[in-house]
């Protein structure tokens, strides 16, 4: 089943502190669906902490603002499916 996302921009980012949700809406073969990814920004070495990137992987200080997103964006989405 192939996939494909409807439109470049995320239909919503949600944050907690450093932690970030981005919501993209997909279409598939039984229609349009959302789905989640995570991440965290880090500074990179080599460039002595200039150069921003977003890491999917997190801390144990990270898990409850993880865990807080995580909850806000099913709630987003638990919303939109219910206006369908």
């Amino acid at each position: 089943m192939a996939t494909n996302t409807l439109s470049k921009r995320p239909a919503t980012t949600l944050r907690c502190g450093n932690i970030k949700a981005t919501i993209w809406q997909n279409v598939s073969e039984k229609g349009p669906f959302f789905a989640t990814t995570f991440s965290r920004p880090f500074k990179d070495q080599a460039g002595l902490g200039r150069n921003t990137h977003n890491g999917t992987s997190f801390r144990l200080n990270d898990l409850e603002a993880l865990m807080n997103v995580a909850f806000e964006a099913k709630e987003w989405i638990a919303a939109r499916a219910l206006k369908r």
